[in-house]
Order: structure tokens, then C-alpha cells, then sequence
């Protein structure tokens, strides 16, 4: 009796060992392709799109209303997410490989890039492998023209879709964007018909069935809502009568100026909003499935975007609008740099509510590793897993931005500077700036450097100051 005593307290004690290890909580990481601030209706009420999915976590999380890309464009952001690093220390300030077609007629050179995120640099996924989590890639990648540089190879176990591409392909017989076939090397061909962000939907929800014993990090990076502009089949007609019944003033102008570029003022592109409504149902498919697979009270949901909306172009054809939010995608106004993000998970305080505090992507990587009791090295991003349980914010006394190469958007090379509700935009071509004061003026309409001259000599000198840390790369004129 005394040896199966003994037995049964072994067993009882290496049970509650396995408990604890499987008490890891899992992650979730969502990053929507250019979703902008206002393609959220918790951020946007009166947007022309419908969110009900997003909504709802924002209800049960926190919806942080100050959030930032670190970058304008894609690419720089996602090495910044990764990393936990400014796009400027890894030397990617631009998409990857970028191209600019009127280089020839540029009065000024701008920086080269790196055109990978370097191997030795340690990435999220890195980090929770050596702390015993599963890693799991599906969707965009971006970071990397070779092979070698690809999700496989920076710490994911498995990679589904992420290559060198950064939006699908449209190529004759060979590819047909969002639907399939793809010619993705890394995702093999779906039955006709099939559209891309239910397919990448599909592979995660697999994945979570089949890997939820041990913890786990999902990165289900959508190619959605990036262009090609291809609508969602299920409910593209509904957006087309939407329109169709939308009321617009004659008054209402659909465009506005924006240097050389034309930036969209109303939200009314059926095929976008359909491509939203797909993202927003498949978010609701992987939350649902946490529930299913009784891993919801054990997982932490991030969702974010790379950078703003696409509202400004050279002509007009941009596919949606900012909001009240000035400019998109590819500039360092508000409306390219703000972004949706949402947070939930378990111990998360004051769920529904939405937080001021000022957030950018590099924060992921700190307040992951931290939540997953992982030992990391502290570089750009801010840890906030003890402001979403309820404890202090972290100290943050600006953010900063540098794009200094030029961009499809009309953007000219420049960089920005947010400290509290001041804001500072520097352009490198006339050596200008603008200051805007975001609390009076959240449209950045009203340029008052030359009513606050000092503010604006002092805000540039600390842009440059920030800059030179980081060792960003300037342009150069001809």
C-alpha cells in the first residue's frame, strides 16, 4: 500500500508539472496588409465598411486609439515588429526591394536599403522557440529577396505563404492574386474559386487543432487588404448596393490635393470593403476556434496593421480614406502612420476600454517576450504587459519616423517627430518643416511653425538628435 502511495504522488506531482507547463499562454499575432485607422468601425464609427469581428475584441480588450506603424510602409515595419528594433538600426527604410520610376528626375539621391532582415539579428520567433514555444508563419513575409532570409530560416518551424513578394501576384496563366492559383512557392494551389485570406484562415485554424497541446506563437500575416483590389465573393453585392444607397452631398468633394498626389476623401469602394469584411470574418474564425479548442482563456490576440490606409496616389484610384486622418500609406501624416491595434487576453484590465497611450510595432516584441516569461534584450519598443493588466504605463517621451526615400504615394523623403501632442514633419528636398498641434488639430490641416518658431527649431533638433542614434541614412542632393 505504501509503494502505490508513493506511485500515486509521483504521478499526481508530474501531472501538475505537465499543468504547469502547458499553463504557457499561447499568442496570436494578426497583421493586416494597409488597414487603416478608419477601416475599423470601433475607431471610425462612420465608416462605409463593417467590422463586427474587430469590434467585438475590441470590447473584450483594449483598443488603443494612439497606435503607430513604425513606418510608412510595409516592410521597415515588419523588421521593426520582429525585432523589437527602429527600422533605421536595420537598415530597411523602405519596401523591400523598392523602386522609384521618376528616380532620373529627382533633385536629391536617397539612401540604399538593406533588402533582407539580416539573420543575425534576433527575431520574436527566435525568442519563443528557445523559451519552448511552437512557431507557426502564414501569410506575408516581405523581408527578404533570397530564400534564406524567409520565416524557416528566422525562427519559425513553419512557414505557409511567406516568401519575397510583398501583395499577390497577377500573372497570365500562372497567377490570379487573391484567387487561386497563387504562384506562391511557399502555398500550394487551393481548388478554383478559393480566395486567399479564407485559405491563410484555414492553414492557422489547422495548425491551432493540431499543435494546441504544447504553447504556441501564430503569426497569421493576411496579404488582405493590400492591393490587387480583388472583392471578397461573399459579400461584394451587399457593398454594391451599400453604395448604391450611400447619400453624398454634391458638395462633397471626393478628392483633396496632397502635393503632387490626390488623396480619397470617402469610403465607397465595394471590392475594398468586401476585402475588409473577409479579413474582419476570418479574425471571428481564429477567435472562435481558440474558443472551440478551450484555448481562449489561455491566449493573447494582438492585432494590427504594417502602416496606414492607401488614400493617396499621383492621380486618383486610391481604394479608401483615412477618415479625418490627412494622407495614407506612404506618408508620415496621421493617416499613414496611425493603424488599428487591438489586444486581448487573459488578466487583460479594464476590457472594452480605449487607452490613449501612445503604441507602435515595436512594442509587440518586449510585452510578448515579458507576458511569456521569456528573457529579452531591451532595444526601441516599450513593454506594456503591465499596463494591460491594470499596472503603470511605461515611460514613452516621443516617437519618430524617417522615410527618407521617395514613394508611389507622392510622398517626398522626410521624416516626423511626435512628442506629446506636437508634431513635427521635416522635408529633405526644401529643408522645410510643419508643425501641427494633434489636439486642436487632429487633421493636421493647420501648419503653425512660423507661430511657434522655437517649438519647431527644438523639435527638429531632437528629430535629427533621435536620427543620428539610430543611425539612419539621409539623402544626399544631386
Amino acid at each position: 500500500m505504501k509503494n502505490i502511495f508513493y506511485f500515486l504522488i509521483i504521478i499526481s506531482l508530474f501531472t501538475a508539472c505537465q499543468g504547469e507547463v502547458n499553463q504557457k499562454p499561447n499568442f496570436v499575432i494578426i497583421l493586416v496588409d494597409d488597414l487603416g485607422w478608419a477601416d475599423v468601425r470601433a475607431n471610425y464609427p462612420e465608416s462605409f465598411y463593417e467590422t463586427p469581428n474587430l469590434d467585438q475584441m475590441a470590447s473584450e480588450g483594449l483598443r488603443f486609439t494612439q497606435a503607430y506603424a513604425a513606418h510608412p510602409v510595409c516592410s521597415p515595419t515588419r523588421a521593426a515588429l520582429m525585432t523589437g528594433q527602429h527600422p533605421n538600426r536595420l537598415g530597411i527604410t523602405d519596401w523591400i526591394p523598392g523602386y522609384d520610376k521618376f528616380e532620373e528626375r529627382r533633385p536629391i539621391i536617397t539612401p540604399s536599403i538593406n533588402n533582407e532582415l539580416a539573420l543575425e539579428e534576433t527575431t520574436l520567433a527566435e525568442k519563443f522557440k528557445d523559451n519552448g514555444y511552437q512557431t507557426f508563419f502564414i501569410g506575408k513575409w516581405h523581408l527578404g529577396e533570397e530564400e534564406k532570409y524567409w520565416p524557416e530560416n528566422q525562427g519559425f518551424d513553419v512557414n505557409i505563404g511567406g516568401w519575397r513578394v510583398g501583395a499577390p501576384q497577377l500573372k497570365k496563366g500562372i497567377s490570379n492574386g487573391y484567387y487561386s492559383p497563387y504562384g506562391n512557392p511557399k502555398l500550394a494551389d487551393g481548388p478554383e474559386g478559393e480566395y486567399l485570406t479564407d485559405r491563410l484562415t484555414n492553414e492557422s485554424l489547422q495548425l491551432i487543432k493540431e499543435n494546441n497541446k504544447e504553447p504556441f506563437l501564430l503569426y497569421l500575416s493576411f496579404y488582405s487588404v493590400h492591393t490587387p483590389i480583388q472583392p471578397a465573393p461573399k459579400r461584394y453585392d451587399y457593398f454594391l448596393d451599400k453604395k448604391e444607397n450611400m447619400i453624398v452631398s454634391e458638395e462633397q468633394a471626393k478628392y483633396k490635393p496632397e502635393g503632387e498626389g490626390q488623396t480619397k476623401l470617402i469610403q465607397d469602394n465595394a471590392s475594398y470593403a468586401s476585402m475588409v469584411a473577409a479579413m474582419d470574418e476570418n479574425v471571428g474564425r481564429i477567435l472562435q476556434e481558440l474558443k472551440a479548442q478551450g484555448l481562449d482563456d489561455n491566449t493573447w490576440v494582438i492585432l494590427t496593421s504594417d502602416n496606414g490606409g492607401l488614400s493617396t496616389l499621383y492621380g486618383e484610384g486610391a481604394p479608401t480614406s483615412n477618415g479625418p486622418l490627412r494622407a495614407g500609406k506612404g506618408w508620415c501624416y496621421e493617416g499613414g502612420i496611425r493603424v488599428p491595434m487591438l489586444i486581448k487576453g487573459p488578466g487583460i484590465k479594464n476590457p472594452g476600454t480605449a487607452p490613449e497611450l501612445p503604441v507602435i510595432s515595436m512594442d509587440i516584441f518586449p510585452t510578448l517576450l515579458s507576458i511569456a516569461g521569456a528573457e529579452y534584450e531591451e532595444k526601441d519598443g516599450k513593454d506594456l504587459s503591465s499596463f494591460l493588466m491594470g499596472g503603470e504605463a511605461p515611460e514613452r517621451e516621443l516617437l519618430f519616423w524617417h522615410y527618407p526615400q521617395y514613394h508611389g504615394s507622392a510622398w517626398k523623403p522626410g521624416s516626423a517627430i511626435k512628442q506629446g501632442n506636437w508634431k513635427l514633419i521635416h522635408d529633405y528636398e526644401s529643408g522645410s518643416n510643419q508643425l501641427f498641434n494633434l489636439e486642436t488639430d487632429p487633421g493636421e490641416e493647420l501648419d503653425i511653425s512660423h507661430d511657434f518658431p522655437d517649438k519647431t527649431i527644438a523639435l527638429e533638433e531632437r528629430l535629427m538628435e533621435e536620427l543620428n542614434k539610430t543611425g539612419a541614412k539621409f539623402p544626399i542632393f544631386k
